[in-house]
């Protein structure tokens, strides 16, 4: 080994073919060099040298540290391997573990599964929409609308008034109705009371008349009859005899004229009359009647407590009876219109109570009874959400709700529940 290799050694750059120091430390190569150096560069391997430093610079390291009482850093713990047997004992208690656990796990959903199976064996759950009764308002009249008084949305009261018709025309016409009545009505009583004291006294004033006529006619016809007979003709002419003949007779004719109307005016009117009078009457009053209705029809009434739901005409609009002008959304009763199928129908019957439930406010149960079973099977209707089969026949039901504040709209999906088996109730 020449002086440049020593060098290289000492300096700690591993020659080619030589092992490489696993731990090289200025110190270790300081003190190689010393080494080389006092052996006067001769030819010994470099690699001695490096050995021989690297045992004494440890041992100067050893000696120079502190005793183990006064050393402050914690040895590294030593983790010592576990044996067989230990690792046997350990597989088998975390076996235990689990099996513990999978069956507390397999109880509890047991028991869960039990008590929905029971609780979904006690209640009867369907699916249906909200209905309730519709009403199209209109005008029995034709004529054009004076007044529109109450808006969507609008919450009206029975009998209030929701729209008026113009009747400037209906009045008149209606005026003149009573009038007439009046008057027929005046004919009826006239009918009725018959002749008064002073017709009748008249009659018999006519009647007395006609007498006294008829004796002078007859007094006048005797006369002439005697002196005809003296002259045996020639005092009196053909003629006059005629003539007063004829005085006698118009005198009879007469008296029995006022005799008989003597006798209707004490009788009084006839009853064929009087029912003739009667019946115009009745005429007259139907008339009057129909246009006192048709006034009343010009106000616009809602027949019951609803909603306005639309408002289809508006003031100036001529209108007739095919023409709605309002759409009104009856509030009570409301009910929901469900479907059921076939072996749940006997679960259910008219009168048995419900819970009802929407998805506009959740956690929350109107409370309804069942009003209608319809007696006749149809096939499921498309809107209504099941899981049986769409071709399966059901019963429409309607499962009435109360809903006070009105809260629940038309179409708007719902759920009814049924319990089956209610828990009965303790008697106070």
């Amino acid at each position: 080994m020449n002086k440049s290799e020593a060098q290289s050694e000492a300096k700690g750059e591993p020659q080619p073919g030589s092992p490489t120091p696993s731990d090289p430390k200025p110190d270790v190569a300081k003190r190689a060099y010393e080494i080389h150096e006092e052996r006067g560069q001769q030819s010994d391997p470099a690699v001695q040298d490096w050995f021989q430093a690297e045992k004494e610079v440890r041992r100067d390291q050893i000696k120079e540290e502190p005793a183990p009482e006064a050393k402050v850093e914690p040895k590294p713990e030593t983790k010592t391997a576990p044996s067989s047997s230990t690792k046997k004992k350990v597989l088998v208690a975390g076996g235990i573990i689990l099996a513990v656990l999978a069956i507390l796990v397999i109880g509890f959903a047991l028991g869960r599964w039990w008590g929905n199976s029971k609780e979904i064996q006690n209640r009867l759950v369907l699916y249906g929409n909200v209905d309730l009764r519709q009403v199209e308002l209109s005008f029995n009249n034709s004529e054009r609308i004076a007044e529109v008084l109450v808006q969507e949305g609008d919450k009206v009261k029975c009998g209030q008034i929701l729209a008026r018709l113009d009747t400037g025309r209906l009045k008149p016409q209606t005026a003149e109705a009573e009038a007439e009545v009046e008057s027929q009505q005046a004919v009826v009583e006239k009918l009725h009371h018959g002749s008064r004291p002073e017709e009748i006294a008249q009659a018999q004033a006519n009647v007395a008349s006609a007498k006294a006529d008829l004796v002078n006619a007859g007094q006048q016809w005797n006369r002439m009859m005697e002196l005809s007979k003296l002259t045996t003709g020639r005092a009196i002419s053909q003629q006059d005899l005629d003539g007063a003949k004829a005085g006698l007779d118009m005198a009879q004719a007469r008296l029995e004229m006022t005799q008989k109307g003597l006798d209707l005016s004490t009788i009084g009117p006839r009853k064929e009359d009087i029912a003739q009078g009667e019946a115009q009457l009745r005429v007259n009053q139907a008339q009057l009647d129909l246009l006192r209705q048709k006034l009343a029809d010009a106000e616009l009434v809602s027949p019951c407590d609803a909603v306005v739901r639309s408002r289809l005409l508006e003031p100036g609009e001529m209108i007739s009876p095919q023409r709605p002008v309002y759409n009104l959304a009856i509030t009570n009763p409301k009910w929901v219109r469900a479907y059921v199928s076939d072996p749940d129908l006997g679960k259910i019957h008219p009168g048995m109570k419900a819970s009802i439930s929407a998805d506009s406010f959740p956690g929350r149960a109107f409370s309804g009874w069942v009003g209608f079973i319809s007696s006749v099977a149809e096939f499921t209707p498309k809107a209504v959400e099941t899981v049986e089969l769409r071709s399966s026949l059901v019963y429409e039901i309607r499962v009435f709700v109360e809903d006070p504040q009105d809260e629940l709209r038309l179409g708007m999906p719902a759920t009814v529940a049924f319990e089956l088996n209610p828990p009965p109730q303790s008697k106070p």
